[in-house]
């Protein structure tokens, strides 16, 4: 069982988001969306197709650049200070984004680099045997199923014990035990604040605690314990 880092309690807001705006050819795909999560939480993104989930996770991750609006997560905002906001970031999308080419254990060496992770051996380790992967580290990943890709891509995105984690249907791909994984290693750490985009909607009472639904664009429903503090500094 993987141990979360010690961390002090902290009940202010992690992510703050005040009037995200994007735009793509005049179109508002994510319109003044405003809303804040405090630490610990885990919230479920929901909303139909086009209501704007993948492109809000796109600029909380920095992925995709602000029309207007700003955000900050960990005290760092996106935009001024994008690179310090990374490091407390885990990222996990629908697509693994893991080197096919390198084995499961170059690529959590690779971004214990990256995030230079104390003690990154064991921490390699540790996630790899959490995930079930020791015993397949050195072979490429290529040959490994859609479902050890996704494992390997969850190890990938806690590897640094991140603040928050940002995630774009996770459980695509994974089996029952892929998921419990991730419950385990993710959804149910009290120490990391979650944001995930799910349409598994019967899946959401099992680990959320609020919800953040969008429409069109635009902030619909949010946690009731979200309510916006004021806007990043």
């Amino acid at each position: 069982m993987i141990r979360p880092l010690a961390r002090a309690v902290d009940t202010t807001p992690v992510i703050v988001a005040s009037g995200l705006t994007k735009r793509y050819g005049g179109v508002e795909v994510v319109a003044d969306m405003s809303f804040s999560l405090t630490a610990g939480s885990k919230t479920a993104l929901l909303g139909a197709n086009g209501a704007g989930k993948s492109t809000l996770l796109g600029l909380l991750t920095t992925l995709l650049t602000l029309n207007a609006g700003d955000a900050t997560i960990a005290g760092h905002a996106i935009s001024t200070n994008p690179i310090e906001l990374r490091r407390n970031i885990g990222v996990l999308a629908h697509l693994p984004m893991v080197y096919e080419e390198l084995s499961p254990l170059e690529n959590l060496e690779f971004f214990a680099r990256l995030y230079q992770v104390p003690d990154s051996d064991a921490r390699v380790e540790e996630l790899l045997r959490a995930v079930g992967l020791w015993r397949r580290r050195r072979e490429p990943t290529a040959i490994l199923s859609r479902g050890y890709h996704q494992r390997l891509a969850l190890a990938r995105a806690i590897v640094h014990h991140p603040t928050v984690l940002l995630l774009d249907e996770p459980e695509t791909g994974l089996d029952p035990e892929g998921v419990a994984l991730l419950d385990e290693l993710a959804l149910r750490d009290p120490e990391i604040t979650v944001l995930a985009a799910t349409h598994l909607v019967d899946r959401v009472d099992q680990w959320a605690d609020g919800i953040l639904r969008l429409d069109r664009g635009r902030v619909v429903e949010a946690p009731e314990v979200s309510a916006v503090v004021g806007a990043p500094s």
